[in-house]
């Protein structure tokens, strides 16, 4: 593996659209405010007509996402946050819990689980860049896990670890693998993601999916705390089946739900789910190729089996780097994110605050493979840069 000599000159070729942002992340190619002229303003969120919105979001999410036809989709507030939590308080407590934490989310939930619910729960922890072992998931408890871990880079392979008959529900955070990896409906009975990540949405709203046995948990299990209004999923004992077919807890903001319907318009125009995860693969291909022939970086994930297409997180392994201290280190990969986004060539790429010191590139859908192929020569770049400033010190 070799890194290019630098010689002070920056590449020819910049990224069209710099946004690499890992949340939210960037439009869809070709978007623009004027596609959001028919948002529906000025009118109520229960009208005929923000109603029809509402639904034809969640119907237009099922086909996209190929969520099968008894599954239930609900709109809710808090981003995917939201809706992740709404499932923890209202179905967690009758049976043990286990949660998977190998990123920063993840360990969110131990905290919402053990700390607040206090639940004796079971943690299957990992350092960042792996994955617990899955192999001690059990199938007689509760199961909350990422999918991809957006702060890690890391995602499961699959769901096999899950049990065919298992007796909890699985809970699954899926906000950074929705429309990219494919989701096992079958393992799965409760999926969140927000719009926000992988299809470039505007923020603050969730969507919640529930399998039937996710909705028989919810009718059956009271749980022993007070629960918030925007928790509330059921009415006298039953589902409030109201949620899940356009009618919100609170106020949607309809030029978001615009918004999220041109995103979903676009992916069924450029061929659904398979098109979305092949340019997500795409992008991730770029990046490693350039890793293989380049000796400062390497990924936070090694293991390529695991490796997410979406949250792709590097680490920098330069000798000269990994010598400094803990905190030089972190000083020295906040400079290379901020050396890309004063040449405006790369936003927002820092690694997450609480992950190891890197970069991540976001890598989904709706960023350009030949963005991403034009970033590479400006990471060299700024690294480079940097070296030269690091060795004239």
């Amino acid at each position: 593996m070799t890194t290019p000599p630098h010689t002070g000159a920056k590449p020819a070729m910049r990224p069209a659209r710099p946004e690499f942002s890992s949340g939210p992340c960037a439009k869809r190619p070709g978007w623009a405010p004027e596609n959001l002229r028919n948002a529906v303003l000025g009118r109520s969120h229960r009208s005929k007509l923000g109603k029809s919105r509402l639904k034809e979001a969640i119907d237009r999410t099922r086909e996209v996402l190929q969520v099968p036809d008894d599954y239930l989709i609900g709109i809710v507030p808090g981003s995917d946050t939201g809706a992740v939590e709404m499932a923890l308080w209202s179905m967690l407590g009758p049976k043990p819990v286990q949660l998977l934490a190998f990123e920063s989310f993840g360990k969110d939930w131990v905290t919402d689980v053990v700390k607040q619910l206090k639940l004796p729960a079971e943690v299957l922890d990992a350092p960042y860049g792996e994955l617990p072992d899955l192999t001690k998931v059990r199938k007689d408890a509760d199961l909350v896990f990422t999918w991809n871990g957006t702060t890690s880079g890391v995602r499961v392979r699959n769901a096999d670890f899950i049990a065919d008959d298992r007796e909890g529900v699985t809970i699954c955070d899926a906000t950074s693998a929705a429309f990219a990896q494919t989701l096992d409906w079958p393992k799965l009975d409760v999926v969140t993601f927000s719009w926000q990540k992988a299809l470039g949405g505007e923020a603050a709203h969730g969507v919640l999916i529930l399998s039937p046995r996710a909705v028989a948990r919810l009718e059956s299990y009271s749980p022993p705390w007070p629960m918030p209004k925007l928790f509330r999923m059921t009415k006298g004992g039953k589902l409030n089946a109201e949620i899940f077919e356009g009618s919100t807890i609170n106020t949607p903001s309809m030029l978001c739900v615009e918004d999220y319907l041109d995103a979903l318009a676009w992916a069924q125009k450029i061929g659904g789910l398979a098109e979305l995860k092949r340019r997500a693969d795409a992008n991730l291909a770029v990046l490693e190729s350039w890793v293989e022939r380049t000796d400062w970086v390497a990924f936070l994930a090694e293991d390529a089996a695991v490796r997410s297409n979406t949250s792709v997180c590097l680490k920098v392994v330069d000798p000269r780097v990994t010598a400094l201290a803990a905190d030089a280190q972190a000083d020295f990969a906040k400079k290379l994110a901020q050396a890309l986004e004063k040449e405006g060539v790369a936003l927002d790429v820092g690694g997450y605050r609480d992950a190891p010191p890197g970069l991540r590139i976001w890598c989904g859908a709706t960023v350009d493979t030949d963005d991403v192929d034009a970033l590479t020569p400006w990471l060299d770049w700024a690294f480079a840069s940097l070296s030269a400033e690091f060795a004239a010190a």
